[in-house]
């Protein structure tokens, strides 16, 4: 018996793509009647909004904005349309941000979403049953000016139990599961090559999830000195994150996600391992994300803090958000919570290409069943997880 304790007005994966249907075109992909399944949104740049591990009428798992899609209206800043994973690209902040325009100061009231990543469609290139692809090409300008002029291109495949087991080399224990796998291009098409003294891009991609109170993000990181891998977490993004809400033991990071406190995280190049995760004990919900990490002396990431940067290309492989209020008094984007990736800055020569694969689980089931899982992927144990934000220290 599952652990699963919905809200009373918490919709099911049928019900939230029928109400996605009924506002913008919807591709769902499935290999059985009752089995796992993918709503996908090409209008939200090929966005995957939600999905199950059990049909129509199995728990849905993405952070949906009802109301924003509901009501149509233009929004300033972003379109928080929601969508367990989407297309974004960085940097979000400093001198080779694409999110502020050149002069302006690093506050949220200026900041914005460049529309190929917010309002701009994405074109269906080929469709099927358990795979979609899209496409887009656009031109960005860089708070420095540099100019940017590239294709999209990513594809969403929904994965096979036995994909699954191979993806994560999990035994025989038994799985209720969904899982998608994007593969995301960024290709050079302008004459210009992108260059570090200019700015560079990189291919990001975020997942906006279901908070809770009992909801924990689980990022395992690579032990060792601070002097040769540097700290373990960034976790200052908005303001150092509290004692609480944050804590590292035994090579895990534990972090509160449970949509009360606006907050972020990172960890770098030299702390990341290919996987993070979260685990909802409310729902019962346990979600890995694995991505193609690259080797490790790949160690330029665009750096997305909001400040002019000494060192713009120390940015970070992973990321964690928990939204919450941008100050006090005002509303939260949502509330949400993020698991994000990504690329290494792309030091793209004209015509070529750079990429970012992603692969999303969600597991649900018996208490037993979701422990072992959790184990062998992010090496902790349920109880573990949810006692991780007391039982740490940072």
């Amino acid at each position: 018996m599952t652990a699963y304790q919905a809200a009373a007005d918490e919709r099911n994966f049928g019900e939230d793509a029928k109400f996605l249907a009924a506002h913008v075109e919807t591709i769902v992909l499935e290999n059985s009647p009752d089995g796992p399944r993918v709503a996908i949104v090409p209008a939200y740049q090929g966005r995957v909004m939600t999905s199950s591990a059990t049909g129509n009428g199995g728990t849905s798992y993405g952070w949906i904005n009802y109301g924003l899609i509901e009501s149509g209206k233009e929004q300033p800043q972003i379109h928080v349309f929601g969508g367990e994973e989407r297309f974004w690209l960085g940097p979000e902040g400093g001198q080779f941000s694409i999110f502020f325009d050149r002069g302006a100061t690093f506050d949220f009231s200026e900041w914005r979403t460049p529309p190929v990543i917010d309002t701009e469609p994405f074109a269906v290139v080929e469709k099927s049953s358990q795979s979609a692809s899209f496409r887009r090409e656009a031109a960005l300008t860089n708070y420095s000016g540099t100019r940017f002029e590239f294709r999209i291109e990513r594809e969403v495949e929904l994965l096979s139990e036995d994909a699954i087991r191979g993806a994560l080399k999990l035994d025989n224990t038994p799985l209720t599961a969904v899982a998608y796998r994007t593969v995301n291009w960024l290709t050079n098409i302008g004459s210009t090559d992108w260059s570090k003294p200019s700015g560079l891009l990189s291919i990001w991609m975020l997942g906006m999830y279901k908070h809770g109170p009992k909801t924990t993000v689980v990022i395992p990181f690579k032990a060792g000195d601070t002097a040769a891998l540097g700290p373990v977490v960034n976790d200052d993004y908005f303001g150092k994150v509290p004692a609480d809400r944050l804590c590292a033991s035994d090579g895990v990071l534990f972090f509160a996600a449970d949509g009360q406190y606006r907050s972020k995280i990172g960890l770098s190049p030299r702390r990341s391992t290919p996987l993070c995760g979260s685990y909802d004990a409310a729902r019962g919900v346990l979600t890995v994300v694995q991505y193609n990490q690259p080797a490790a002396e790949v160690t330029d990431y665009v750096n997305s803090k909001w400040e002019l940067q000494e060192q713009p290309y120390a940015g970070d492989v992973i990321n964690a958000y928990n939204d919450g209020p941008a100050e006090v008094g005002a509303a939260p984007l949502g509330p949400f919570y993020e698991l994000e990736t990504s690329s290494p800055a792309l030091p793209l020569e004209s015509g070529a290409s750079g990429t970012h694969i992603q692969t999303t689980f969600h597991f649900e089931g018996d208490r037993e069943g979701l422990d072992a899982i959790a184990r062998q992927t992010l090496g902790v144990s349920l109880a573990e997880i949810e006692a991780g934000l007391t039982a740490g220290n940072k």
